[in-house]
């Protein structure tokens, strides 16, 4: 299990930014694919959600309204749309999949830095 996150950068307040998340190594269809943060000096949060099947999604509190996750199975590519970025949303992301009972596969990857800043 691999997955390679891209599409981070340096964002002015209230700008947008689309993250990529490329997995490899099992049957994406089949796994629920999540975003999470990690913001200097804090532990990594959830972000978002997205489901396998119907694609049922989920988002914590501080980013409902303003980001999107979606995936593209033919691709393997799970996306986080990005949109009215704050400075608190300043972090690494970071993907993962998940199975069924909602227990994280594979293992951390490298993340993509987004940097929110005037």
């Amino acid at each position: 299990v691999q997955v390679v996150e891209s599409g981070g950068g340096l964002v002015q307040p209230g700008g947008s930014l689309r993250l990529s998340c490329a997995a490899s190594g099992f049957t994406f269809s089949n796994y629920a694919m999540r975003w999470y943060r990690q913001a200097p000096g804090k532990e990594r949060e959830l972000v978002a959600i997205i489901e396998s099947g119907y694609g049922n999604t989920y988002y914590a509190d501080s980013v409902k309204g303003r980001f999107t996750i979606s995936r593209a199975s033919a691709q393997n590519t799970v996306y986080l749309q990005m949109d009215g970025l704050k400075p608190e949303d300043t972090a690494v992301y970071y993907c993962r999949a998940s199975d069924g009972m909602g227990i994280l596969v594979g293992s951390w990857g490298q993340g993509t830095q987004v940097t929110v800043s005037s």
